[in-house]
């Protein structure tokens, strides 16, 4: 009770009553300068200032990305000049002026993918129970699968990309999982760029009983894990498609809405699938065989314009594609189908299935040393490639 009271009374004293050394101390504080009494709380704040720099190791020089804030400009900005850059390393963006975005930051995010997602044709040395025909034997089939349940020709590139990674990751995969493993990375695919992807009993029926939907889920779990869940790179599909509305573009059109001839697109899309059939278009970023793709149906020039790559980049890539684009002429004309629920207008981004393993045994045959060549920007630039006329084309070797 003695501590109870005791407590209760300081309480009272604290709150209605003030200790004649307190009233005198506030008495002298009203009669000092206004001068002094301002040091403490400077000194104060100068104090939390330097103390909350040193704890975050913040620095003047750090841009922090706020996209729901503007800063505003200051008065006087000669204080800022030297913290003025330029990245001397990238590229001009190609890509017109966008009122949802910065054109600058959608190419610079589209370089920093060409980085990010690393890919090698070296990774069969890692399995020595492959060969490269098995790669070129299982994405034609699923090109098939594809063209069978109306993919998006993303979709399917975006297969092709994931399971040339997870090859990357593994080591002594036999021939036998194969389908497996591209079946699984189709269904991944399509879950990720399909609105209505089909089921997972769908993927394995079209395996003929060779997988079951267990062998796909636990699969699943495998590939997502070894590719660190980084599943959304820049495909070639996705960088001729910038590169073909971009030239096709014009003033006061929506950039989102495709420009291009849809009959063209087709036929540098079908140059494209029977070259990343071929294990050595992994030797090229995919940009720039998107771009040595579009060379072939355009000028020099025109790549320049909508890529920004020089000759010398780009060259290498043109003269391994030769054979492949003679093979490509030798067949006939493609056509766009029509598919079930797909608008006309969207045809040409549904993957479609030829007979790609006899383009691509046609393109090896036809292959020739690369010195043999003698493709220069100017040749490029003066004629425009276009398979030749019947009489023209040169008998099979």
């Amino acid at each position: 009770m003695s501590r109870r009271s005791d407590r209760i009374t300081l309480q009272v004293r604290d709150s209605n009553t003030l200790e004649p050394t307190l009233r005198a101390a506030l008495r002298k504080r009203k009669t000092e300068p206004s001068k002094k009494k301002l040091q403490p709380a400077t000194k104060k704040q100068n104090y939390e200032i330097q103390q909350c720099w040193s704890e975050d190791s913040a620095s003047p020089c750090v841009l922090i990305e706020t996209p729901h804030k503007e800063l505003e400009p200051a008065a006087d900005r000669s204080g800022f000049k030297q913290y003025t850059f330029k990245n001397l390393f990238i590229k001009a963006s190609p890509i017109p002026r966008l009122s949802w975005a910065s054109s600058d930051d959608v190419w610079i995010k589209m370089l920093n993918k060409e980085l990010k997602y690393v890919h090698d044709k070296s990774y069969l040395q890692r399995h020595p129970k492959l060969q490269p025909k098995m790669r070129s034997i299982l994405l034609d089939w699923l090109l098939e699968v594809s063209e069978v349940y109306s993919l998006h020709r993303q979709t399917a590139y975006l297969a092709q990309d994931y399971f040339d990674r997870f090859m990357l990751t593994q080591d002594n995969v036999n021939k036998d999982c194969l389908q497996l493993v591209g079946i699984t990375a189709l269904f991944i695919a399509s879950k990720i760029e399909e609105i209505y992807p089909p089921k997972i009993n769908e993927f394995a029926y079209v395996t003929d009983g060779a997988c079951d939907m267990w062998d796909i889920q636990s699969t699943e779990l495998l590939l997502l894990k070894a590719l660190d869940w980084n599943l959304c790179p820049e495909t070639p599909i996705s960088w001729l498609k910038l590169y073909a509305q971009v030239e096709a573009q014009t003033d006061g059109e929506n950039f989102l809405v495709p420009q291009f001839c849809q009959e063209t697109y087709l036929q540098i899309t079908q140059l494209l699938d029977v070259c990343m059939m071929d294990i050595d278009s992994l030797d090229y970023d995919y940009s720039v065989l998107a771009a040595a793709a579009f060379c072939h149906f355009s000028s020099f020039d025109v790549v320049h314009k909508v890529s920004g790559l020089t000759w010398e980049s780009v060259a290498p890539c043109v003269r391994w594609m030769t054979p492949f684009m003679d093979a490509l002429r030798s067949e006939p004309k493609p056509q766009l189908k029509t598919f079930i629920k797909v608008k006309s207008d969207d045809r040409h981004n549904i993957q479609t299935h030829v007979a790609y393993l006899d383009m691509l045994r046609k393109a090896h045959e036809r292959r020739i040393d690369s010195s043999d060549l003698t493709l220069s920007p100017a040749a490029l630039s003066s004629t425009m490639l276009t398979p030749p006329n019947s009489t023209e084309k040169p008998a099979n070797p």
